[in-house]
């Protein structure tokens, strides 16, 4: 059996996590945010992003801690996977839950960025079937995940490099033009957020709204984490991915956001569809612009890439936790590639893009629905867990955290808090209710089967107990030397 090599720098963990939250969300979905709320949707973007930056705190601080902890015992620690804090500190069921639960929403995502390359492919090259395109990209992609990890994080490494290029220097010229120092573009002034029927036209019901499509969107900061794990210094690199995550993140969606807002009125239905492009060409960057469909390919596939990564290191982690088959736990690649669990993964992605061709309207409806949800369902059992993590972490050991949790445990409660009205909140929203139903349905029946697979499998709950009654043994060894 092999060991995942630890062969990843931290320009490749920081760019990971950018490369996994970057996509047709940020490119595409922010102008239809805009027209469904208005100027007011900065709030929404400014909510969603500290929701994300606290997860990502609390994720930081787990994974740190566990690191010292392993260290001190002179054991391995379980770090970057969400399942083993939720299954150590809360519960094997919660554990269970989040692995599948978070394993599926990222499978779906595969699924989704496949067949959307795959129409990008097909509108180019008409003679190209949009399923081939879609197979294509993602036989490559899994091809790369097989080679090596350090294969993957360069390959991602300089695609997300390409994709944030494009946004600074939109950044950049669409802060010009805001201000009115662009020669080819006049302002509106701050007039803008409010002449068009006021800041928040559609009220402010459609934040709330917004605030679970920008969740979606820019979920997978996170992954910073789990691919830390596979880093020379995991140590030092958790705490730098993190800190340069979370202040790309905040400037990327929030500082464009911004701009948008302050240059197109947010009933300008024709330039919002394609908000970055138009914005550009307004600049009189016609090649700019025309270059912003590349940039959206490239992003698909960076998004399908971390995606893969992603999905396939958390059915490692529950194969190894023995909530999944043991086969997917083998690593026999040379290169240190959890081989059988990044093809389960691709599998099952395929079945997800068929299913956009086979069944756009009623299963891939359905399945896209609960994603957004279910997210939001796993953060909020990271930080149930985070702060169980700090009572345990605080009893065992004096070390000092290399990442804490702000304001803690307050920050933490509130954010619990917020995650849960607004997970609610789509109860009374009518285009999300099917979404917290359908949501609401998947994450019962996960932690159901869970028992249901514990009563008929009770070998798997024993060789878990006998697991950590080693673990507890070993800690106490150490203790007492």
């Amino acid at each position: 059996m092999g060991k995942l090599q630890k062969s990843l720098k931290t320009r490749h963990i920081t760019m990971i996590s950018i490369g996994g939250v970057i996509g047709t969300g940020l490119f595409v979905g922010t102008g239809k945010n805009i027209l469904n709320t208005g100027p007011a949707v900065v709030f929404s973007y400014l909510i969603a992003c500290t929701i994300i930056v606290l997860i990502m705190q609390m994720v930081g601080e787990m994974a740190s801690g566990e690191l010292a902890l392993g260290m001190k015992n002179s054991g391995d620690s379980e770090m970057g996977s969400f399942a083993s804090y939720a299954s150590k500190y809360i519960g094997d069921w919660a554990g269970f839950t989040v692995g599948w639960l978070y394993w599926a929403s990222w499978v779906f995502i595969v699924g989704l960025e496949a067949a959307l390359i795959g129409g990008m492919i097909n509108a180019w090259f008409p003679s190209v079937p949009v399923w081939a395109g879609s197979v294509g990209i993602t036989l490559l992609m899994t091809i790369i995940n097989v080679y090596s990890v350090k294969t993957f994080g360069e390959f991602e490494y300089w695609i997300s490099f390409f994709k944030v290029t494009a946004i600074v220097v939109f950044l950049i010229v669409g802060a010009l033009m805001a201000i009115g120092v662009w020669p080819t573009f006049e302002p509106e002034g701050l007039g803008i957020l409010v002449n068009h029927g006021g800041f928040a036209p559609q009220g402010y019901i459609p934040i709330l709204t917004a605030i679970v499509f920008v969740i979606f969107s820019i979920c997978g900061a996170e992954v910073a984490a789990i691919a830390a794990a596979e880093s020379e210094n995991p140590a030092k690199n958790i705490v730098r991915a993190i800190r340069n995550v979370v202040f790309r993140l905040s400037l990327f969606f929030v500082g464009s956001v911004a701009l948008m807002v302050m240059i197109l009125p947010w009933n300008d239905a024709e330039n919002l569809a394609a908000p970055y492009a138009n914005i550009l060409r307004m600049a009189g960057l016609p090649i700019a612009a025309e270059l912003m469909q590349l940039v959206i390919f490239v992003s698909l596939v960076s998004v399908l890439n971390s995606a893969l990564y992603t999905s396939s290191r958390m059915l490692l982690s529950m194969s190894q936790q023995g909530d999944a088959p043991k086969f997917f736990s083998r690593i026999k690649n040379k290169r240190g590639a959890p081989v059988p669990a990044i093809i389960g993964s691709t599998v099952v992605a395929y079945i997800c893009a068929m299913l956009y061709f086979i069944s756009p309207d009623v299963i891939f409806y359905f399945l896209g629905n609960c994603v957004g949800g279910l997210m939001i369902i796993v953060y909020i059992f990271i930080a149930i867990s985070q702060i169980r993590f700090r009572k345990e972490f605080v009893k065992k050991t004096d070390t000092k955290l290399p990442i804490r949790m702000w304001l803690f445990p307050y920050l933490t409660y509130a954010t619990i808090f917020l995650l849960v009205a607004v997970y609610i909140s789509q109860l009374f929203i009518e285009s999300l209710q099917s979404q917290f139903y359908l949501s609401t349905a998947v994450f019962i029946c996960s932690i159901g089967l869970f028992f249901v697979m514990r009563k008929l499998s009770p070998a798997a709950s024993g060789a878990k107990a006998e697991k950590e009654m080693e673990a507890l043994v070993t800690e106490t060894v150490s203790e007492s030397n």
